[in-house]
């Protein structure tokens, strides 16, 4: 096939124990999934699961830099478990959906804090805070035939060697079958799908010149520097 212009290249991440990569599709993210960063953003009630999207082309390599972004003075870190799709479907059921993953990996949702504060206020959508370039730092995804079904196990992120963010898988308000179940009655996932499955407690601010560390028990962690 000819295209009038130059085709972009299909965004991928690296595969622990391969060198073949996973080809991403698309990039969906869970709202408020631990309670006690439910908690710290202001709400406090187990409500249904909430999405938002970012572009596939988002993601950055492990051990890469993330540029400072524009339009920001509140740029923040979360740390969460992704999830990527070897399969999909709609309206999957809730014991069907472990089969549908591919394996786990650790990420960043980086967050322009006060856009989003902003669209919070007018209720406007998300995009501007949550979806801009190189905003999902991802270290190697680790194949669930290796790791197992992951249903708990610590989560964390540091700044600079400084303890942020602590938690445990264990305390997802919904966990991993229930997204992906839930995400199916709005979208039609897909083999490439990748799911951000939220963040606990200790979001906090970046600026230019820090190290994040960011890891789960049992994945690769992975190392994002701001410039």
């Amino acid at each position: 096939m000819n295209y009038v212009i130059a085709a972009p290249a299909l965004p991928s991440v690296e595969v622990k124990g391969t060198p073949d990569r996973f080809p991403v599709h698309r990039i969906f993210c869970v709202g408020r999934n631990y309670a006690a960063h439910a908690r710290e953003m202001g709400n406090d009630s187990r409500e249904p699961p909430f999405f938002f999207t970012k572009p596939a082309d988002a993601v950055v390599a492990n051990n890469a830099s993330v540029p400072y972004p524009s339009r920001t003075s509140n740029f923040h870190h979360e740390v969460e478990l992704v999830v990527a799709l070897a399969g999909g479907g709609v309206n999957i059921p809730v014991d069907k959906a472990n089969s549908l993953v591919f394996g786990y990996a650790v990420g960043i949702d980086l967050t322009r804090r006060d856009l989003q504060s902003a669209a919070k206020d007018q209720g406007k959508p998300w995009d501007l805070s949550k979806a801009f370039d190189r905003s999902a730092p991802l270290a190697a995804i680790h194949p669930r035939a290796s790791t197992g079904i992951l249903e708990r196990g610590r989560i964390w992120l540091k700044v600079n060697g400084k303890d942020r963010q602590q938690g445990d898988l264990a305390d997802m308000t919904w966990n991993v079958p229930e997204i992906i179940a839930e995400l199916s009655t709005l979208w039609e996932l897909a083999a490439g799908d990748l799911i951000f499955t939220g963040t606990p407690s200790g979001v906090g601010p970046l600026v230019r010149g820090d190290v994040v560390e960011a890891g789960i028990e049992g994945l690769d962690t992975l190392t994002t520097r701001i410039s």
